[in-house]
């Protein structure tokens, strides 16, 4: 089974072996720095298993002693789940340049038996690699970085960081697109796109994943602006034209970037992202979370603390134009979350752009297609006035960016 190791283990990424006859378990890859992911038994007796080591996969056989039979990477191909019947052993995986296919595993390789999107080969894209620089107290932190399509403009190009929620899941050199990610769209419009494994992250092992408990907004969101400045460093993006996005825990952090980190960007867009660490223990369906495997206390341990680690408290810093958008159903994170830093911001900044968008009958992210197709449309507007030209003060865009496609299926305010 895969399970976490205590109850201050942020996830279950430690594969442990059980003997049901004296219900002993035993861990086969705790402390390593990586991931189990998926596991299942082969019709041999062993075990093969999915395995992630920062951003990178393999698929690791063992025998049904626990010893390891035989390890074999992926390339550029990201396993995330494995399935066999019989002589068979399927995969599944995604890659740089592709979404999910199914693949076959023999002979330690593996063989594609699926392609479902065969137009991605007429499509230009960014050169995309992962990257691993050094956060300001010497950790090493590594990350997917995707580059714009064609090259990188003298002085760096416009900066996207997407940050991953959590901060329990991690980010994989595989394809890297979607309604909320800004991926291979942007970089086909001229941004180059970081997606870091900041602290707190799976895929490094247990240790790393718990590092950021304690200190939440601390060392974790540090590791963000630091990985904006290593890119800045080495000419790869413009400091003036950095924005952040995320959702959950990355929209804390794209909350947290557009007031206390306001300096450091020129444009936020934070989706279903806490704003208030006090008041989200008494609207949340996972109340206990934030004492085991965040801040380890309760928020009437300190109360100013806790509130000291929410973005309403930094409003007053806040020159950042700010995208809010929220599933009006989240039981996760309530909108009430969005809700207190958007009136917050329209009280005490008033010439700060701020917007708030609800999707309505969406939870802690969007299903249906045209919420999805919408939330692309309004991050990537937001963007393009905001993060393209670094001016901070260019008019809000329109409100209703379906509109022209005839179909408009949220609300959003302005005042």
């Amino acid at each position: 089974m895969i399970a976490a190791v205590d109850a201050n283990d942020p996830a279950d990424t430690t594969l442990h072996l059980v003997d049901v006859a004296t219900g002993q378990f035993r861990p086969l890859n705790a402390g390593a720095p990586e991931a189990a992911v998926d596991a299942e038994w082969l019709a041999d007796g062993r075990l093969a298993a999915v395995i992630h080591k920062g951003a990178q996969s393999s698929l690791r056989l063992y025998n049904n002693d626990g010893s390891v039979a035989g390890e074999y990477p992926g390339g550029e191909l990201i396993l995330t789940s494995v399935e066999a019947n019989g002589d068979t052993v399927a995969v599944q995986a995604n890659a740089p340049r592709h979404p999910t296919e199914l693949f076959t595993w023999a002979d330690g390789g593996f063989t594609r038996w699926t392609t479902h999107n065969p137009w991605l080969a007429d499509i230009d894209f960014g050169n995309q690699r992962t990257l691993t620089y050094t956060a300001r107290d010497g950790q090493a932190i590594e990350g997917v970085l995707i580059e714009p399509v064609g090259r990188i403009p003298r002085g760096g190009a416009p900066l996207i960081l997407n940050v991953h929620g959590g901060p329990e899941a991690h980010e994989s050199n595989g394809w890297q697109t979607a309604y909320s990610k800004p991926g291979q769209v942007a970089a086909g419009q001229g941004y180059a796109v970081f997606l870091p494994n900041y602290r707190g992250s799976t895929g490094y092992g247990t240790a790393f994943s718990k590092e950021h408990q304690k200190d939440a907004a601390g060392k974790e969101f540090d590791d963000i602006v630091d990985a904006k400045r290593a890119l800045v460093a080495e000419g790869i993006a413009d400091g003036d034209r950095t924005g952040i996005t995320g959702g959950s825990y990355g929209g804390y952090a794209s909350g947290w970037g557009a007031t206390y980190y306001s300096d450091e960007y020129a444009a936020s867009v934070m989706f279903v992202g806490i704003s208030n660490v006090i008041s989200k223990f008494g609207t949340t369906d996972i109340p206990t979370e934030e004492y085991l495997v965040h801040a380890r206390d309760y928020i009437w341990d300190d109360w100013m603390d806790s509130l000291a680690r929410s973005p309403i408290y930094h409003v007053d810093k806040a020159n950042t134009p700010l995208l809010i958008m929220h599933g009006a159903e989240d039981p996760r994170v309530a909108p009430s979350q969005s809700y207190e830093l958007y009136r917050s911001i329209k009280v005490r900044k008033p010439d700060v752009p701020v917007r708030l968008v609800l999707y309505p009958g969406e939870g802690h992210g969007n299903s249906r297609a045209a919420a999805r197709y919408d939330y692309n449309l309004r991050m990537m507007q937001w963007f393009d006035t905001y993060l393209k030209t670094g001016d901070r003060g260019a008019e809000l865009p329109d409100p209703r960016p379906m509109l022209a496609e005839g179909t408009v299926g949220t609300g959003s305010s302005d005042d």
